[in-house]
């Protein structure tokens, strides 16, 4: 949740999960179905009872042609047993001392035509193949949890913003495919640029400039109406507060987006483009007016990512930090080490901006 007030407060409220939209899951997961035949899904932030995705995997199970899917949840959710169930019914009361865990390799389909709910009803209260109580909390750094994210091909979830940092880390390190919803600024964190630069991991197709919407908390609910502003924090849909928050989807699974070649129609004009006063390189401050004839730095906005085509462009480094130090930005009018120019007269920065290069040759190719 780190530098995002909505989720910062959700955090300080002692809330720090937002329950994905089972309708934003599926229109994101539509774009990857070639990547799921014959593979296990992990999705290891998500009570089986109660979460969108465990509900998403179990309904497609059979299209998708899964080989397994586990969901794990943590001992401490908010809402485990009082809100947001599948279902009306679902036995004996869930209890909190323990995270639960679904591992199954088959869902059966009672009518042969498609996974009712009365199908994943019947397969969350079976005693041999239902969920299962774990033995620790479900935390996704337990070993529990990395022995099931161990069998598994790809990760699947929303987990919490305040350990986004922590949790890429455990991808990288275990080499696991992934689609999961993170906080768009997490690009610019130190421990997760290099891997957006060396093209371990960009976004999904969900553009980086909407916002999700997000289930959550009636005590939470209540808190940002009193807190925040609709709108803002929060939007009402039906009559049902839904969270408000930036988030994109992060992945590592290759998608036809990343290699559409992003079409350029304007011509460099040294009058049009503002230089950088500390560093070789021109500002685009959109990414409609990236130039097609220039072939230095370029310092573009954060939307560029829906747009980045690893064929076609270089990502360099960052306008802030030690990344702005390794590509030679030098400090500005400020003593700062962030881009700088001079902008109607006056000294100014420019809001965040990632520095990329062409990589085609001048001819086109």
């Amino acid at each position: 949740m780190a530098k995002n007030a909505t989720l910062n407060a959700a955090k300080d409220a002692k809330h720090d999960e937002y329950y994905t939209r089972y309708d934003d899951i599926q229109v994101e997961l539509n774009h990857y179905e070639e990547h799921f035949n014959g593979k296990t899904v992990f999705c290891n932030c998500d009570d089986p009872y109660e979460s969108n995705f465990c509900k998403f995997f179990l309904k497609n199970f059979n299209y998708l042609k899964l080989k397994r899917l586990i969901c794990t949840s943590y001992r401490s959710s908010p809402v485990i047993g009082t809100q947001m169930t599948l279902f009306d019914y679902l036995g004996e009361p869930v209890r909190k001392e323990n995270g639960y865990v679904i591992d199954i390799s088959e869902v059966p389909m009672a009518n042969g035509r498609g996974v009712s709910d009365d199908d994943i009803e019947k397969l969350l209260k079976s005693k041999r193949r239902g969920v299962k109580k774990l033995d620790g909390d479900g935390d996704f750094r337990s070993d529990e949890c990395i022995e099931y994210l161990k069998q598994s091909d790809i990760v699947v979830t929303n987990p919490p913003f305040s350990l986004l940092i922590e949790y890429f880390m455990q991808l990288i390190e275990y080499n696991k495919k992934f689609l999961i919803i993170g906080n768009p600024n997490a690009i610019h964190y130190k421990e997760i640029f290099p891997l957006v630069k060396n093209n371990k991991i960009w976004v999904g197709y969900k553009s980086m400039s909407a916002d999700m919407l997000f289930d959550v908390d009636a005590e939470f609910a209540n808190w940002l109406v009193a807190n925040k502003k609709q709108g803002s924090g929060y939007k009402i849909v039906d009559g049902v507060v839904k969270g408000r928050a930036q988030a994109i989807w992060f992945t590592n699974l290759d998608i036809k987006k990343r290699h559409e070649k992003l079409i350029m129609y304007k011509h460099y004009s040294e009058n049009e483009y503002l230089q950088y006063t500390n560093f070789k390189g021109i500002d685009v401050s959109k990414v409609t007016e990236i130039p097609c004839d220039y072939y230095g730095y370029m310092g573009v906005p954060d939307s560029f990512m829906d747009s980045y085509n690893p064929d076609q462009f270089e990502i360099c480094g960052l306008s802030t930090g030690d990344s702005a130090k390794e590509i030679g930005i030098q400090k500005n009018y400020r003593g700062r080490t962030d881009l700088a120019y001079i902008k109607n007269g006056k000294h100014s920065c420019p809001f965040s901006r990632i520095i990329i290069r062409r990589k085609e040759n001048k001819d086109g190719n």
